[in-house]
């Protein structure tokens, strides 16, 4: 019966199921030890052993520098469902991953991409840009509310979990303007899974004339040279996504009710949607940009040198100050019931411990459904990727995912100059 309960993936030999990108410097051009760099990756072998995750890639820069790059495991057929003689495909760095949540922070760049050439105010209500969303007690709500999970519409309506209206930016604009807030705007901090996101994408939509993909394309991943990560995949290329798989205990109150709540399904479900090739080429600005952990790392990296990368500037110096400038501290989330500090648009690290390890105070990022993480920490000249496609809810072998960022921390000093111009 435990097997039935618990989730586990088959595990093999670590060594046998992971690839190097090839890319990695010498740690000690970037002042840090070969023991460091290793004490790192065998967090993460640690975290492959625990068998939640079929599937991790980690990718870390110090001072711009790549000094780990690597996958463990497999990106598809490794799933507790899967056939044990079924056919078994190992993740590479070439595998595209789902960012999931992780996307809010890409999303809340573009945003402040359209404050910083004046197409928008963040402080302007939502409605200024789309009038209809004033409906129902809207008209107070601003974009910065949205932002921030403070515009009291976190709840997912039925009708947008229906994955064929990921296709359909009309449909979906009309839901959310339907939306009846549960709480007074610029209130409350309460997760929106889901919600804000569509609304900072019609945003975009309504001032650039572009949808959110395409302007992603043009003034992100095609300045910066990335292969993809951008909203959904074309069809042609599902394949190299990874596959997402339910691991973990069978979440029990009170987690089983705190998940639904803020997502709206149990995790058998929202796994399934993961999965659908209806989800993975549609758009979701909250939930679906894909990419590889190393362009996941880039997009921070950018962000940690002010805005650009390899002397291609995304965005000013201001306008990365804005997006991760504290906005909520210490305040407990009615959603996530967890006391996470936001910015306009990433999830910020702290001092004492946060996701991102002890002492990391000046840490920004974001967490992705279930264990993805991607951040960038100006104090220690770092910006990290660390993705996967295990989705356990709550497991002790959660201490495993929490040690790789405390040991990244602890293992590069605080000795960075910070964001440079």
């Amino acid at each position: 019966a435990m097997a039935k309960i618990w989730r586990r993936v088959r595990i093999d030999d670590p060594d046998s199921v992971t690839r190097r990108a090839g890319d990695e410097v010498d740690p000690r051009s970037v002042g840090l030890s070969e023991a460091d760099v290793e004490a790192i990756w065998s967090a993460v072998v640690r975290l492959y052993k625990t068998a939640i995750h079929p599937g991790i890639a980690i990718c870390v820069r110090r001072r711009g520098q790549v000094v780990l790059h690597r996958t463990s495991g497999h990106a598809r057929g490794n799933g507790p469902d899967d056939p044990h003689n079924g056919v078994k495909v190992q993740a590479t760095p070439d595998t595209l991953w789902n960012f999931f949540s992780g996307s809010k922070a890409i999303t809340a760049v573009l945003v402040h991409m359209l404050h910083e050439r004046e197409l928008i105010h963040i402080d302007e209500p939502v409605a200024t840009f789309i009038p209809e969303f004033a409906k129902n007690g809207k008209h107070r709500i601003t974009i910065s509310d949205v932002l921030t999970h403070r515009s009291g519409i976190p709840n997912i309506p039925s009708d947008l979990v229906d994955l064929d209206i990921l296709h359909d930016r009309e449909r979906v604009a009309n839901i959310v303007c339907e939306l009846k807030p549960r709480s007074k705007p610029g209130r409350e901090v309460a997760y929106h899974a889901v919600t804000g996101g569509f609304i900072l994408g019609e945003i975009l939509h309504r001032v650039t004339g572009n949808d959110i993909r395409e302007f992603m394309r043009t003034e992100v991943s095609g300045k910066l040279g990335f292969d993809h990560l951008n909203y959904g995949v074309p069809e042609s290329r599902l394949s190299e996504v990874a596959i997402e798989a339910f691991t973990g205990p069978i979440p029990t109150w009170p987690h089983k009710n705190l998940l639904e709540n803020a997502l709206g399904f149990d995790m058998p479900t929202l796994v399934n949607f993961a999965n659908d090739p209806r989800f993975r080429t549609g758009i979701m600005p909250a939930g679906n940009c894909m990419g590889t952990a190393n362009e996941v790392c880039q997009f921070f990296e950018m962000l940690r040198g002010g805005g650009q990368l390899n002397g291609v500037r995304i965005c000013s110096e201001e306008t990365v100050r804005r997006a991760t400038a504290p906005e909520t501290r210490g305040e407990v989330d009615r959603m996530l019931m967890l006391p996470i500090p936001f910015s306009a648009g990433f999830m910020l690290g702290s001092d004492l411990v946060g996701f991102y390890g002890p002492k990391t105070g000046k840490a920004y990022g974001h967490l992705g459904f279930t264990n993805v993480l991607g951040w960038a920490d100006p104090e220690r000249d770092l910006s990290v990727a660390l993705m996967n496609n295990g989705k356990p809810l709550i497991a002790l072998e959660m201490l495993a995912w929490l040690d790789v960022m405390r040991t990244i921390s602890m293992r590069v000093p605080r000795d960075g100059a910070g964001m440079r111009g």
